[in-house]
Parts: structure tokens; C-alpha cells; sequence
């Protein structure tokens, strides 16, 4: 049965947050949007806000579903729920990232992502996904 994860598209203007996973975690070092692991009994855009809050500090405006899909890794297989994040209150602070970059659709290519968020990527850049920008 697939793990239930979330990621959160956050934008500002026509940039993106994206997130490098920290030493020791798995995925060590690799590029993701925030988000994380819905717990037992909680609802994926709860999980979001959660997650959110927990690893930036920031209290996220969530906004539509974007897209649903699952992914099979040699490990573990995760159903990932992504949301767009058009915005949030607080003061955005890392709290648990190697780093944290704004990036612009076409930027992302360039980063070494993990394989469930590639197809999101892919939407990202041909403009399948938010359409009319951030």
C-alpha cells in the first residue's frame, strides 16, 4: 500500500520554493517541494498546512489540488497529492532543509529531484500545471 505524502507548489510572482532534503535523510541532498507524510486519519491538504508550518514556519494559503499520482521507488511506493500554495502569513524560516531556493519554472530542470516530483516538474514547465503563472 502507498505511502500518502504531499507537496506543496509555493509561489511568489513567477518563482518556485523548492527544498534540498538534509544529510542523513533519505533522498539525502535532493531537490523537493515541501511538504511531507499525511498521517493516519488526516486529510492531505491538513497534512500540507501541517508539514508547512512544521518545516518553514509559515501558516500556507492552501490552494487547489494540482495533481494526484504514485510512484514507485526501489523502497517504497508514495502517493503524492501536490497543491498549489499561491500564498501564506509568517515569516518563512528554514527549519530543516540542506537549502532553499526560488527558482523559475524554467530553473527547474537543473536541480537533481527526486523521481516522484519529475512528471510535476515536467507539468510545471510545459505550463500544464498553473497555467497563469505564480
Amino acid at each position: 500500500m502507498p505511502m500518502a505524502v504531499t507537496a506543496g507548489i509555493i509561489t511568489r510572482g513567477e518563482r518556485i520554493l523548492i527544498c534540498q532534503r538534509g544529510k542523513g535523510s533519505w533522498g539525502e541532498y535532493r531537490w523537493e517541494f515541501p511538504g511531507g507524510k499525511v498521517e493516519d486519519g488526516e486529510e492531505p491538504s491538513a497534512s500540507l498546512r501541517r508539514e508547512l508550518e512544521e518545516e518553514l514556519g509559515i501558516e500556507p494559503e492552501i490552494g487547489p489540488l494540482l495533481c494526484r499520482l504514485e510512484h514507485r521507488y526501489p523502497d517504497r511506493e508514495v502517493e503524492l497529492y501536490v497543491f498549489h500554495i499561491p500564498g501564506y502569513s509568517g515569516q518563512l524560516r528554514n527549519r530543516q532543509f540542506a537549502g532553499l531556493r526560488w527558482v523559475t519554472r524554467e530553473e527547474l530542470g537543473e536541480f537533481d529531484f527526486l523521481e516522484a516530483d519529475r512528471p510535476v516538474i515536467e507539468a510545471l514547465v510545459t505550463r500544464r500545471l498553473l497555467r497563469e503563472g505564480g
